[in-house]
């Protein structure tokens, strides 16, 4: 072995050391805090100033161009972080990489507001019954422009690993869009809103902007497009299988709701959509926060499967840290939660998030064997296991479940489901790359599903105080386990 490659290999075992994990993590973590946080402000003041009809049109709005920036930005964020965490090895694959994501993400914004100007009328007869909205589309549409290119300039910075310009770019730019959202809200009314939208992403564009040219001069390249056309290619096409997946998992979770629908009854699917929505609300944030670094240190490291063994049982460690006092949090305050945040008029679906807390559980240790294949970049075993074989088993198992248990049963399914795809992502990933848990991982998992388990377990008790009690005996054990597991481990260099 040379000397250059001893040194990339000892490099990629420092960058994926614990310490750089968690620090990472919190990183992140601290921006999914403050992103909730100017959510939940902006929210009270749309609620204060606009009042209910103006909550239900910014939230309309906002599903709207979610779906609209997810389709037209044809997933190619995901395959951007991983294509410049690939290229980091030399500079002239990195300028190529960066240029030729950049120009596919000023054609994709160019779409996302074409779509959206195109169709205004439709959108809007389809949103909202009628066709008074079109012009309003058409300012949501600049905003979906700006939200797509500065989602692409979000995951070139993500593939650098720019940890601490991302999170003071999202944090900046999420608090001046606030700031000036609300003299919108006020000044125009319920027309405010769209413009109050796009003025966040536009915020959030030169952010992020300002910090990929502060990060990383590049230079643009000279020759032809066609030397670029393999790079091209690579996005486009990890790009569309991602969003293809994406778009049967929002198919199942449609198909799901509607056989709710049909043998029970609208009320049903009211109160899963809302153990669903707080139940993921409460982990989106770490998973969004481990996913932030996790997925450009895995494409980084992805040619070489012992590094990526490495890589994936370290951040199998730290997941099983976080999730399990999150999760016994939950399921211990399910009522508290559902007091402050919905009604009591929700108090039937305490059971159900439970078992919900500890379907995540499974999901979350089944998180970074997930991405692997798509670090990879094996596009057709990632589309099979994710897109069809791991949603069909969703769509089965939620429509059985529930038409034998009822309501319930959706929380049996997510357990099932989950423990389904953790076996089917290990077998997956040894077979093909040869990926096994370390000791280590194997301990963790299980401590932390005792833990949570037990805690589950108790939440069943007859009296309240004795189930209570321990429960919180047990998110006590959760959270001094967790907590002292990360401190010793950040205290390692490598």
């Amino acid at each position: 072995m040379n000397d250059s490659v001893a040194d990339e290999i000892k490099e990629a075992k420092n960058e994926y050391s614990y310490r750089n994990i968690i620090k990472s993590s919190s990183f992140f973590g601290g921006v999914q805090i403050f992103n909730i946080i100017i959510s939940l402000i902006r929210g009270k003041f749309v609620a204060i100033i606009l009042g209910p009809e103006g909550m239900g049109i910014s939230a309309l709005f906002n599903s709207a161009s979610s779906t609209l920036q997810r389709f037209s930005s044809l997933g190619l964020n995901q395959s951007i972080i991983r294509d410049v965490a690939n290229a980091s090895s030399t500079t002239e694959e990195k300028d190529s990489t960066i240029h030729t994501a950049l120009i596919l993400s000023r054609f994709t914004a160019l779409l996302g507001f074409v779509i959206c100007a195109a169709l205004c009328f439709p959108l809007s007869r389809i949103t909202f019954g009628d066709t008074s909205y079109w012009w309003q589309f058409i300012v949501l549409g600049i905003g979906v422009g700006f939200g797509i290119a500065g989602g692409a300039k979000l995951s070139i910075l993500q593939g650098l690993h720019e940890v601490k310009r991302i999170s003071r770019s999202s944090i900046v730019g999420g608090l001046t869009g606030l700031l000036v959202g609300i003299p919108l809200y006020y000044i125009f009314g319920n027309k405010g809103i769209v413009f109050a939208i796009t003025a966040i992403f536009i915020a959030l564009y030169i952010f992020y902007s300002l910090s990929l040219k502060r990060s990383f001069s590049f230079s643009t390249p000279t020759t032809g497009w066609r030397n670029y056309y393999p790079i091209a290619k690579s996005l486009l096409l990890l790009g569309i299988v991602l969003m293809s997946g994406d778009m049967i998992t929002n198919l199942v979770t449609y198909l799901i709701n509607m056989f709710v629908r049909m043998v029970g009854d609208l009320d049903d699917v009211g109160l899963y959509q809302a153990a669903y929505s707080v139940t993921f609300q409460f982990a989106g944030m770490i998973f969004s926060a481990l996913a932030m670094d996790y997925f450009p240190r895995l494409s980084k490291v992805a040619g070489d499967n012992n590094l990526m063994n490495n890589a994936v049982n370290r951040q199998s460690d730290v997941v099983a840290w976080l999730i399990t006092p999150a999760m016994s949090l939950l399921i211990l305050s399910t009522p508290l939660i559902i007091r402050v945040l919905l009604s009591e008029n929700f108090h039937s679906i305490i059971p159900l998030m439970r078992w919900m807390g500890l379907g995540i559980l499974l999901r979350a240790f089944s998180f970074p064997m997930a991405y692997i294949t798509f670090a990879k970049g094996n596009k057709k075993v990632f589309f099979i296991m994710e897109g069809i074989v791991a949603n069909f088993m969703t769509l089965v198992l939620s429509c059985l479940f529930f038409y034998w248990f009822g309501l319930i049963g959706l929380g049996y399914a997510l357990v099932a489901d989950n423990a389904f795809c953790f076996i089917l992502y290990f077998i997956v990933n040894n077979r093909l790359y040869g990926y096994n848990f370390s000791s280590e991982a194997l301990r963790n998992f299980l401590i932390g599903f005792l833990i949570t388990g037990g805690c589950f377990v108790f939440s069943f008790f007859h009296s309240q105080a004795l189930s209570y009690s321990l429960m919180g005996v047990a998110a006590a054990i959760a959270i001094t386990w967790g907590f002292l597991s990360l401190k010793s481990h950040f205290r390692k260099v490598v």
